[in-house]
């Protein structure tokens, strides 16, 4: 039956280009980012009416991809690729909208000026550009540095949407001078499908996420991070305690960050070494998706974990699950959401930390409903964010239609 003309709506195209975002990183948290943010941009694409074509500049790699589909165009960069008018700047000057997402946490001072620079330079080609910038919810700081504070309070006056993930977030760019509207949101992970599953045990199953990086001390090996306890140790005691409950659970190794090349960060490198101490664990497969860890991390009874987004799978999963913070952007997401059974690795103790872990095993009826809230209420939080998008999205569509752009080539100078 054909449509009748007067109630089909023109579809009408929109180019949204993503930054800071990842298709083939090697830490599933990003990724995991990515989809979701995918996804809620084709769904509003659907209710708008919208064409949407995607591009996601991504650092070079040889993985496989997470996002896929005839919307999407991956474009791999590498640092030169910052500095010509025919490479990254090109697709942020072709698209009518960017939305950069921080990699999560990255748009801070912890994890050393090279990353931050990046971050910056992405974000003042968009402005050169003169395409609206969107800040998806994302953690800000901490930022310590004049500068970087100085370059961050710009470049958030100058875009178009900011929105954070926590109100933590939103206290720090105040303390730094920024004054215009900030949404706070959640972090859009909390949408992330889940793929796969187990067979069913009499067992429980406790899931503990380790992180190479805290195994190694930070990049550099010195507690980067500030912890106030022996991180290793405290792996170990976890899995010696659950190895020895009355309840006899099986103890499951599970890996957030999977980096054979980066030794210092790998958590399969740390998972199979702690395997050697402990041969009767179960050590979780390298996952090829987000998805496919979020599956696995949904069978657990409960679970311990340093990776943020793991502990996010597990949240959204309606797991029990006792979150071992290393920055304030846990208590920050987590808190907002009024999920409290935070462990905080900077400032407890160790018997302090396992007891916590040990009371959350103990209580994990309590736990997930608990989680289930958080995630409830993380998603209502969201729909702001999904608000604000969907105006700016509309907006565009109508009015600010580029023309298709092929830069010309040149060295672009430092903005």
């Amino acid at each position: 039956m054909n449509a009748i003309p007067f109630l089909t709506r023109p579809r009408r195209d929109l180019r949204v280009c993503l930054i800071l975002h990842a298709s083939r990183s090697n830490n599933l948290g990003v990724g995991a980012l990515s989809v979701a943010q995918v996804d809620v941009l084709r769904g509003l694409a659907i209710e708008l009416h919208l064409n949407l074509s995607i591009t996601l500049l991504d650092w070079h790699d040889d993985g496989a991809a997470c996002v896929s589909g005839d919307d999407i165009t991956i474009i791999p960069i590498r640092g030169k690729d910052l500095l010509t008018r025919s490479g990254a700047y090109a697709h942020l000057e072709a698209a009518d909208i960017v939305l950069d997402i921080g990699a999560g946490d990255s748009f801070a001072d912890i994890y050393g000026t090279r990353r931050l620079k990046r971050v910056f330079w992405l974000k003042y080609l968009t402005h050169l550009a003169g395409t609206p910038l969107v800040l998806a919810p994302q953690t800000f700081g901490p930022f310590t540095n004049p500068v970087s504070r100085a370059l961050a309070r710009a470049s958030i006056n100058m875009s178009a949407l900011v929105c954070a993930r926590d109100k933590a977030s939103v206290a720090h760019l105040r303390e730094i001078g920024v004054g215009r509207d900030v949404v706070v949101a959640s972090d859009v992970a909390l949408r992330l499908r889940k793929e796969g599953g187990m067979p069913v045990v009499e067992r429980p199953r406790v899931g503990l996420n380790v992180s190479g990086l805290m195994m190694s001390g930070g990049y550099q090996g010195t507690n980067q991070f500030g912890l106030s306890v022996d991180y290793p140790a405290l792996m170990e005691r976890l899995i010696a305690g659950f190895l020895a409950h009355p309840k006899q659970p099986e103890v499951h190794l599970i890996p957030h960050v999977i980096c054979p090349d980066m030794p210092v960060e790998d958590d399969m490198a740390a998972l199979r070494a702690l395997k050697e101490h402990f041969p009767s664990v179960h050590v979780a497969p390298a996952f090829a998706t987000p998805s496919q860890a979020k599956g696995y991390i949904s069978e657990m009874s409960f679970m311990a974990g340093s990776r943020m987004h793991a502990c996010i799978a597990a949240l959204s999963s309606g797991v029990a699950v006792v979150p071992l913070a290393y920055s304030r952007k846990f208590s920050g997401l987590f808190g907002a959401l009024g999920y409290a059974h935070v462990a905080d690795c900077r400032t407890m103790s160790s018997e302090t930390i396992t007891n916590a872990v040990m009371d959350g095993f103990e209580l994990r009826s309590v736990l997930a409903k608990d989680a289930r809230a958080a995630a409830l209420e993380g998603l209502a939080r969201l729909a702001a964010y999904e608000d604000g998008l969907r105006g700016l999205m509309d907006t565009l569509a109508r009015t600010m239609q580029k023309p298709a752009t092929q830069g010309a080539a040149g060295q672009l100078t430092p903005v």
